[in-house]
């Protein structure tokens, strides 16, 4: 059984969560981050041999050459985790936000998901898994956060589309994780807040059997249900936007 994988974006929260669990389950892993500090740190947390690149993939040249680096330096990867995610929580919607958002879960997430498809259709084999949420099932007040999981979604699914139509053997495992204890979940009575740590392990369980989408954690897939087919007046209530004006 092939126990390498790399991950994009393992320097907190799942990822890192992630990392950990891999790790103690025997996988050789490779990590990216935009802070070398934490990778440094991670690494020295693990036992299994593993390679870490400083890595921004709102720069997606840069990230994808990083990417090829680690996928040339481990030989014969056949998992890929993007996790690589950022949102725009400032009260004041300021356009650079907006952007920003849409740089690293959007561009970024493109560039990295193409050249993983090309590297394992070259060697026809592969697991490609993405990160999305939750919340890619409806807008939302956070507009670019929601937006771009739904991006990821249906791209991940037009990947899928690609390698059935050209028949090569590839994987799509969509994440959608409901509120995960991160530095992006914050405030009081979270609802459903789960630990990174159990997210961690159902999304491992979720690797393993090659789920198409999977609910971090399973019980979302409830709330998934009333998200969408709520009415929008409906839907503007469930997630606290009290003047349903629109129709």
């Amino acid at each position: 059984m092939n126990n390498k994988a790399i991950i994009i974006g393992a320097t907190s929260g799942i990822g890192r969560a992630l990392a950990k669990y891999m790790d103690r389950c025997g996988y050789e892993l490779a990590l990216t981050g935009r802070r070398q500090e934490l990778l440094v740190s991670l690494q020295n947390e693990l036992t299994q041999p593993c390679y870490i690149a400083k890595m921004d993939v709102s720069q997606p040249h840069d990230a994808v050459r990083e990417f090829e680096s680690l996928l040339t330096q481990m030989q014969d990867v056949e998992l890929v985790i993007i996790n690589a995610g950022t949102g725009n929580g400032d009260a004041s919607f300021p356009l650079q936000g907006e952007l920003d958002t849409a740089a690293v879960n959007v561009t970024g997430f493109t560039a990295i998901a193409n050249s993983a498809f090309h590297f394992f259709a070259k060697q026809n084999r592969g697991h490609l898994v993405a990160t999305s949420s939750v919340m890619a099932l409806r807008g939302g007040p956070c507009a670019s956060y929601n937006a771009s999981k739904a991006y990821i979604a249906t791209y991940l699914e037009g990947l899928s589309c690609r390698a059935a139509k050209h028949g090569a053997n590839i994987s799509f495992t969509e994440l959608r994780p409901g509120f995960v204890d991160t530095e992006m979940a914050k405030g009081e009575g979270i609802f459903w807040l789960a630990s990174a740590e159990k997210a961690a392990q159902q999304i491992f369980i979720a690797i393993k059997k090659k789920k198409r989408v999977a609910y971090i954690t399973k019980r979302w897939w409830l709330i998934s249900l009333i998200l969408k087919y709520a009415p929008f007046k409906v839907y503007l209530r469930l997630i606290g936007c009290k003047k349903a004006n629109q129709r």
